[in-house]
């Protein structure tokens, strides 16, 4: 299923990942994110409810350098994914903190990407 891209919004993010397994391993433990498999090269990730893919893990002897976009996800309880990145192979590296807008966190996953948690509560 694909989803509807709406115009001048973010419609897919492509993380760049060093180990395929260990990386889906790694989403799929953490977040519950399933992939479509497109060889060993690239990955889908399709979202939890309706299966719509919205972005991919790409495998390179290398991930990308730090400095690009951040990408942010959303979680109702922020502890508890803090402890799921944990369990699944990750590490938190800056937080849980508060800011204006609740708490965040930011954590690496097994190939060293940066991403981020916030929850408003």
């Amino acid at each position: 299923m694909t989803h509807e891209p709406q115009h001048h919004s973010i419609n897919y993010v492509e993380l760049t990942v060093t180990d395929m397994a260990a990386a889906q391993r790694f989403y799929a433990q953490a977040f519950g994110w399933a992939f479509t498999d497109y060889g060993p090269g690239y990955a889908g990730i399709r979202t939890p409810t309706d299966q719509a893919e919205v972005g991919g893990l790409l495998f390179a002897d290398e991930a990308r350098p730090a400095g690009g976009p951040f990408v942010i996800l959303y979680s109702e309880d922020l502890d508890r994914t803090a402890d799921a990145i944990r369990t699944a192979g990750g590490t938190v590296v800056q937080g849980p903190y508060e800011f204006p807008g609740g708490r965040r966190l930011h954590f690496t996953d097994p190939s060293g990407n940066e991403l981020g948690v916030w929850s408003s509560r």
